[in-house]
C-alpha cells in the first residue's frame, strides 16, 4: 500500500510524539508499505492557519496515496486544504493531544474552532490514549466511523531491569528524582521544583536531575532563578539534552520520576521510567491514569498540586519498603503493557481497512463537500 504522512519539520525530532511517528513510519515499512514522509515549515500558529489558504499545501497533498495520514500537530496548515483533496483514498489524523486543551489567552476559542474544523475534515482518527480520544469527540462537531486508540510503547518493551534491581535500588541514598522532558512551562517543573523547596522535606536527602532541552529560554530561566530562591540549586542538576546510553544511566539510577504536567495526551516517558522500576508521579489531567493506579504503581497528582508532591517523595523517601513494592508493581504494568508492533498493527487495520472502502464504493473517501 501507499500511504502518506504529514509533519512540521523534521521527523527526527526528539519529542515522543515525532518518536511515535518514527515507529509508525518504520513498522509500515517493514509490511512492505510505502511511506512519503511530507514535510512542512514549522512557523507560527497564525501564519500556518494562513497557509492553509495557499494552494501550495494541496498540491504537495493532493496524491493518490492509499491513505494520507496527518500528525494532528499540523492543523493549522490542514484545516481547509483537506476538504479540497481529491487524490487521496481517505485521511487519517494522528492524534497525540489535543492542542487547544492547553491554549490559554482570548484567542483559545478562536484555535478550538480551527482544531475543530481540521477533526472534521478527516476520515478517521488514530489517538494515543483513550483520554485522547475522547478530548477529540469533545472538540470535533462530529466524530469519524474509524477510529482506534493505539497506545505507544516503551523504550525496552518491556522489563528493562528485573526485580530485585528495583528493590536494591530503593534503599540506597539519596533519595534520587528525575524530571525527564524538555524545560517548557506544561510540563510542569516549577511545580516539582516548588514541592521540594518545601518545609515538609527540609530533612529528605535528595537530589533532583533535570533531563531535557530548553526550546523556552525564558522559562528555563525562571526555572532556575526559583530553584535558587528555594535554596535549593546545589542539589538541582540541569544535565540537559543526553544519549541514549546516558539515559539509561539516568533511569537505572533514579527511584522517582516526576513530570508534573498541565495536560499530557498519553505520557510515554512515564512508562519508559516504568519499564526501569522507577515510581512515575503523573497528572489527573491526560492519559496516565490509564496506566498509573494511584497508590499502587505511582501517583497522579492534580495539576499544580505543590503539597502533594512534597508529601510524596517524603513519604517515599522514609519507607523505602513501600518504594520497593511501587517499584515493582510499575516494572510488572511495564512488562503486560502492548509492544509497538501490537500497537501499530491495529493502525494499520484501520488504514487497509480505510482504503479498502474506498475502493470498494468508488469514491475516495477524502472528498468532503466544501465548507
Amino acid at each position: 500500500m501507499r500511504f502518506g504522512l504529514v509533519i512540521y519539520g523534521d521527523l527526527d525530532q526528539t519529542s515522543g510524539g515525532f518518536r511515535y511517528d518514527r515507529k509508525l513510519v518504520d513498522y509500515l515499512r517493514t509490511q512492505g508499505d510505502t511511506v512519503e514522509v511530507i514535510s512542512l515549515p514549522w512557523r507560527a500558529y497564525w501564519r500556518n492557519v494562513a497557509a492553509g489558504f495557499s494552494p501550495t499545501i494541496k498540491k504537495r497533498l493532493d496524491k493518490p496515496f492509499d491513505v494520507l495520514l496527518q500528525d494532528e500537530l499540523c492543523h493549522p496548515s490542514l484545516w481547509r486544504v483537506n476538504r479540497r483533496l481529491t487524490r487521496p483514498g481517505a485521511t487519517v489524523a494522528l492524534v497525540h493531544h489535543i492542542q487547544s486543551d492547553d491554549q490559554r489567552g482570548r484567542l483559545g476559542g478562536l484555535r478550538r474552532s480551527v482544531e475543530r474544523q481540521y477533526l472534521d475534515s478527516v476520515d478517521g482518527w488514530i489517538a494515543t490514549s483513550d483520554f485522547t480520544r475522547q478530548r477529540a469527540q469533545a472538540v470535533a462537531a462530529t466524530s469519524p466511523d474509524e477510529s482506534v486508540v493505539a497506545p505507544p510503547a516503551g523504550r525496552a518493551e518491556g522489563r528493562a531491569v528485573d526485580e530485585s534491581a528495583v528493590s536494591t535500588r530503593a534503599t540506597e541514598e539519596p533519595f534520587r528524582i528525575l524530571y525527564l522532558g524538555n524545560i517548557v512551562a506544561r510540563k510542569g517543573l516549577l511545580t516539582l521544583l516548588s514541592a521540594l523547596g518545601s518545609p515538609d522535606i527540609e530533612t529528605t536527602d535528595w537530589q533532583l536531575a533535570v533531563v531535557g532541552g530548553e526550546p523556552e529560554p525564558a522559562y528555563a530561566e525562571q526555572v532556575r532563578k526559583r530553584a535558587a530562591k528555594r535554596e535549593i540549586d546545589e542539589r538541582v542538576d540541569f544535565v540537559g539534552e543526553v544519549s541514549d546510553a546516558e539515559l539509561t544511566a539516568q533511569l537505572e539510577a533514579s527511584h522517582v520520576l516526576c513530570v508534573p504536567s498541565r495536560y499530557e495526551g498519553f505520557g510515554m516517558v512515564y512508562l519508559e521510567a516504568m519499564e526501569y522500576g522507577v515510581v512515575p508521579i503523573a497528572t489527573t489531567n491526560g492519559g496516565a491514569s490509564e496506566f498509573i493506579l494511584d497508590g499502587e504503581n505511582g501517583a497522579l497528582v492534580n495539576p499544580g498540586d505543590v503539597d502533594r508532591i512534597a508529601t510524596l517523595i517524603a513519604e517515599w523517601a522514609a519507607d523505602r519498603q513501600q518504594l520497593a513494592n511501587l517499584g515493582v508493581a510499575a516494572l510488572q504494568t511495564a512488562a503486560a503493557h502492548p509492544s509497538w508492533d501490537e500497537s501499530l498493527a491495529q493502525v494499520r487495520s484501520l488504514l487497509v481497512g480505510l482504503s479498502d472502502a474506498s475502493t470498494e464504493d468508488g469514491t475516495f473517501a477524502a472528498e468532503k463537500p466544501n465548507p
